[in-house]
C-alpha cells in the first residue's frame, strides 16, 4: 500500500517506477491512501505487508499499527520518518527504510556549488558588476579561489559524507567535526577529525550538515563565528537553527565573512533583515533538497528497497531505532 498525499504520489513516482513496483508486489487499496478511516483503506491496512510513505503521510501510531497485523516493512520516499512514525513501529519489529541518501545527493551537489562560488567570491563580484558596470576589481575582496583551501564540515551525516566525496575534487584539506565519527571512520573517509573550536579556527569554508536537535541549536554562535578567519565562507544547507542568525548578521554586515544560506532561522527571514541585501551573502529559499526532476530519485530509491526486500529479505538503507536519537 502507498500512504502519502496525492500530490506527493504524483511527484515522487514516475511511470517507470510504478511499473517496477507492480512487477514485484500487488498494490492494495486506493492509490494513494490518504484517509485511514475509509473502508478500502482499512482493508489495505489489514492485508499489506509493505507500506510506502512520503510527504503528507498521516501520523502512524500504535492505533494505526494495530490495523496492520501483517506489516513487515515501511519504505519512506523522503528523508525523515520522525514527523509521522511512532517508535512503536520499531518495537514491533517493523523494518524501516528511508530515501535520505537519495535526497542527500542534490543537497551535496548544491553545497559543492555554493563552496566553489563562495570561494570565488561570486556574489561580491556579481554585486560589483551590477553596481559599477565595469571590469572586475579585486581591491578589498577577500582571498579568491579554491586552491589549497581547508574545508571544515560540521556533521559526517549522509550529506556530509557526500560533500566529502565531492570536495576531494578541489584537492582541499578536509576537517570534520562530529561526535559520532570514529577515528577509524575518519581515516577511511580521508579526513581529519577535530573539535568544533579547531574546525572554526582552521577552516576557509565552514559547511553545516548536522541535524537540528536541542543540542545543536545555535551550535554556531557569536563565539564560534569569532573564531573563523577573516574572509571565511559559511554554507548552510542543513537547518537554519544551527546558526545564531543575529550573530551571523552582525559579522556579515562588517564584510568579514561570506555566507551562502539555503536555510535560515526563522525561515524566511523577517523583511528587515540585513542579510537580504549584503553583497557577501547569498540567500536561497530552501531549494538544496530534491526539487523538480530530482524528486524521482526518492521514488526510485523506495522501489529499489522493496525490490531488495522482496527478492533478498534485505534493505540497503535501513533505519535502526538507535539512530533516531542523532538523525534529523
Amino acid at each position: 500500500m502507498v500512504v502519502m498525499a496525492e500530490e506527493s504520489f504524483a511527484e515522487v513516482f514516475s511511470a517507470q517506477a510504478l511499473a517496477r513496483l507492480r512487477s514485484v508486489v500487488d498494490l492494495v487499496g486506493p492509490l494513494p491512501i490518504v484517509d485511514f478511516d475509509a473502508p478500502a483503506a482499512r482493508a489495505a491496512l489489514r492485508d499489506a505487508t509493505v507500506m510506502l510513505t512520503g510527504w503528507g503521510t498521516p501520523r502512524i501510531d500504535a492505533a494505526v499499527l494495530d490495523l496492520c497485523p501483517r506489516l513487515e516493512v515501511l519504505a519512506h520516499t523522503a528523508g525523515t520518518v520522525k514527523t509521522f512514525l511512532d517508535q512503536e513501529a520499531f518495537r514491533r519489529g517493523i523494518r524501516v527504510s528511508t530515501a535520505a541518501f537519495a535526497n542527500a545527493t542534490p543537497v551535496a551537489e548544491f553545497t559543492f556549488a555554493a563552496i566553489v562560488f563562495g570561494l570565488k567570491r561570486a556574489s561580491r563580484f556579481a554585486d560589483q558588476l551590477r553596481t559599477t558596470r565595469r571590469r572586475r576589481s579585486v581591491a578589498g575582496v577577500p582571498p579568491i579561489g579554491a586552491n589549497g583551501v581547508t574545508i571544515g564540515i560540521l556533521g559526517a551525516s549522509r550529506v556530509g559524507r557526500e560533500v566529502i566525496r565531492l570536495v576531494r575534487l578541489l584537492h582541499a584539506r578536509i576537517l570534520v567535526c562530529d561526535p559520532y565519527l570514529t577515528a577509524e571512520e575518519a581515516q577511511r573517509l580521508g579526513v581529519e577529525a577535530v573539535p568544533l573550536d579547531e574546525l572554526c579556527r582552521r577552516s576557509d569554508v565552514l559547511t553545516l550538515h548536522a541535524p537540528s536537535t536541542p543540542d545543536t541549536r545555535h551550535i554556531i554562535s557569536a563565539r564560534e563565528l569569532a573564531l573563523l578567519r577573516d574572509g571565511a565562507v559559511i554554507v548552510n544547507t542543513a537547518r537554519g537553527a544551527l546558526i545564531d542568525t543575529a550573530a551571523l548578521a552582525a559579522e556579515a554586515v562588517t564584510g568579514r565573512l561570506d555566507a551562502y544560506l539555503d536555510v535560515t532561522d526563522p525561515e524566511p527571514l523577517p523583511e528587515g533583515s540585513p542579510l537580504y541585501s549584503l553583497p557577501n551573502v547569498v540567500l536561497t529559499p530552501h531549494i538544496a533538497g530534491a526539487l523538480g526532476n530530482e524528486i524521482h530519485r526518492l521514488g526510485d530509491s523506495a522501489v529499489r528497497e522493496v525490490e531488495h526486500y522482496v527478492g533478498r529479505g534485505t534493505l540497503v538503507h535501513e533505519l535502526r531505532a538507535d539512530e533516531l536519537a542523532y538523525t534529523a
